[in-house]
């Protein structure tokens, strides 16, 4: 994992917390399953189940949380 794609955890706004909270979370399942044809295959089996989605959706807020308190919550 040599390339250098996150310089920071510093955001300009919540909104871009967000997205990167939402790009840390797929890089995450990226790392864990390298093989895109595994992740193609898988796909339909956890857009269809509301367990999934719901777990992705918490992956996706504590990454959020990370984000905001290394950002301060934006207070400035």
């Amino acid at each position: 994992m040599a390339d250098t794609w996150l310089p920071s955890l510093i955001t300009e706004t919540p909104q871009q917390g967000f997205e990167l909270a939402i790009t840390l979370s797929r890089r995450g399942v990226k790392y864990t399953q390298p093989d895109a044809e595994v992740l193609h295959k898988l796909r339909p089996e956890y857009a269809n189940s509301h367990e999934a989605l719901t777990a992705a959706s918490q992956v996706v807020a504590i990454n959020f949380q990370t984000v905001a308190a290394a950002n301060g919550y934006w207070r400035k």
